[in-house]
């Protein structure tokens, strides 16, 4: 039997999976992502991390070097296809190679590297609600936005390794970005930029509201309240809707996918998302493009690892 190995880097946690060559998620656990000042050290340690965790997990089920297929593995920033990080600003990295890196340490012959959205996006394309289709794009709602394409079953990176960064696209507004641009997407649509559109109404109207009551702000508490029908929640939402689903149309009119994809935290919030999105995204559409499916995301916080193992599969 063989096995492959995927693993998701996040900014907090590293989270792995040890599945079988047929796909069957045998076991995952988590490690701590380091937080060293140092951006070689701080590398250096979270790869030597993942390389003992693997082999200690293969030791404790009796697998050989020989029997692990390899492994993929998903950073946080942007990837080019030869496995070489290019920018991981969140995990304070530099320009190396992560597969020449995990290679050595592991004797693996096969290590895939992408983009972290991108491989959440392969993860749902392979085995979840984005299964039915060959290309899909997956949007993450969380405390940014990030978006992953799947070409034909395969990741696009994009040529300098930055494709499917959709957060920074530009919509109606102009709401100055951490980038130093305005009319960014993630400013009306992340996790601040909700809070925002709800702090501004609460400004600038009199309606009663419990969000003017709230202890902590943030997107559950307004979406809950929106359901509920409070006024300056169902608007701030509304305006969320409305730049989504401008973002979405826009994507389609670009890459004509067969189906995007909602994910990330923001995206628990059910139905009401897909809802709210639909709304502002339907009309905006070409006649061509009508039959693009909008969907929720379902491996949830499984996704990349998922996406990871795939990427060995097809090398």
């Amino acid at each position: 039997m063989s096995y492959i190995v995927g693993v998701d880097v996040g900014g907090t946690t590293v989270k792995l999976g040890l599945f079988s060559e047929q796909g069957d998620l045998l076991e995952k656990w988590e490690i701590e992502s380091h937080r060293e000042t140092d951006k070689n050290v701080k590398r250096h340690r979270l790869l030597w991390d993942v390389a003992q965790t693997v082999k200690e997990k293969c030791a404790e089920r009796g697998i050989q070097k020989e029997e692990v297929k390899g492994l993929g593995i998903g950073i946080p920033g942007a990837v080019r296809d030869d496995g070489t990080v290019v920018d991981a600003v969140n995990l304070g990295w530099g320009i190396f190679s992560v597969r020449d890196e995990l290679s050595e340490a592991l004797g693996f012959d096969k290590v895939a590297v992408s983009n972290d959205a991108n491989i959440a996006a392969l993860g749902e394309q392979w085995k979840g609600s984005g299964s039915d289709y060959d290309t899909i794009v997956m949007v993450t709602l969380g405390t940014g936005i990030g978006g992953g394409i799947v070409l034909n079953g395969k990741i696009w990176n994009g040529t300098s390794g930055a494709g499917g960064e959709i957060g920074h696209m530009k919509v109606p507004g102009d709401r100055l970005c951490n980038c130093g641009r305005r009319g960014c997407l993630e400013r009306y649509t992340a996790a601040a930029g909700i809070v925002q559109n709800a702090t501004e109404l609460m400004m600038t109207r009199e309606d009663d509201s419990v969000l003017r009551d709230a202890e902590e702000l943030n997107p559950k508490v307004i979406f809950d309240a929106a359901k509920e029908g409070d006024p300056i929640a169902c608007e701030a939402v509304e305006i969320f809707g409305d730049r989504m689903g401008f973002a979405c149309a826009n994507i389609c009119n670009v890459i004509n996918p067969q189906a995007i994809i909602i994910g990330g935290g923001i995206a628990r919030g059910g139905e009401i998302i897909l809802d709210l999105i639909e709304k502002y995204f339907r009309p905006r559409l070409m006649t061509a493009l009508e039959g693009t499916v909008l969907r929720l995301a379902e491996l949830g916080n499984d996704a990349g690892i998922y996406g990871a193992a795939r990427m060995v599969m097809e090398k």
